[in-house]
């Protein structure tokens, strides 16, 4: 790719900016077209999305690497999106460079197959690997647990790991870890994954609205 040069500006549709959900289930493998660049509210991301069949407009809701972005310019296979310094702060994104390769899916339609789980693309904590490596249980991947998120796991429950829906295959004293069936290794970047690296991580949002009623309820 060449320098990145500011496109003109272009008049977005007009988009519900409601909620919108995902599944967790990663259409494409884009790469940062640039280095992300700086704006007067956050950086510009631009992401060479060439290969996927899905063609945004400005104003669709994408999941990058598991966190939600509007598209604020689409053209010629490179699609667009700001990020805010909070969203840079806490999730992944804030390290990314040119070349990066994120996994990217765009938001569910009331007639979306729900193959994974419900996901928000509400990144909670940024999750350290401690390992990703081939077992005698095959491909296993193991992320410590922030503490003041442990009570949202349970054995085969959800979490989504950069944008990808995943069962919980074991717990132990402050990690977790999921297997990694080849399919998924080849078709996101989990197979980048290595130890020291942060991912974003969602946890379930059906525990987490259980745990908020619970630490209601208990200090009523």
């Amino acid at each position: 790719m060449g320098k990145w040069v500011a496109s003109p500006a272009k008049p977005c549709r007009s988009a519900y900016r409601g909620a919108v959900m995902f599944t967790g289930l990663v259409q494409h493998v884009g790469l940062l077209a640039d280095t992300p660049q700086p704006t007067k509210s956050g950086v510009r991301l631009r992401i060479d999305a060439s290969g996927w069949s899905h063609h945004p407009n400005c104003g669709d809701s994408i999941a990058v690497d598991g966190c939600c972005l509007t598209v604020v310019d689409s053209s010629d296979d490179v699609i667009e999106f700001d990020a805010i310094p909070q969203t840079l702060d806490v999730t992944s994104l804030g390290g990314l460079g040119k070349g990066d390769r994120v996994n990217l899916e765009h938001a569910v339609t009331p007639t979306t197959l729900l193959g994974g789980h419900l996901v928000q693309g509400h990144v909670d904590v940024l999750g350290e690997v401690l390992s990703a490596q081939e077992g005698a249980e095959g491909y296993r991947c193991r992320i410590a647990t922030p503490a003041s998120h442990a009570a949202l796991l349970v054995p085969r429950g959800s979490i989504t790991i950069a944008g990808v829906s995943l069962t919980i295959a074991e717990l132990g004293d402050a990690w977790f870890e999921v297997a990694l069936i080849p399919a998924t290794l080849s078709d996101t970047t989990l197979g980048d994954l290595r130890a020291g690296y942060k991912a974003n991580l969602e946890f379930d949002v059906i525990a987490k609205m259980v745990a908020a009623q619970l630490a209601t309820s208990q200090a009523t």
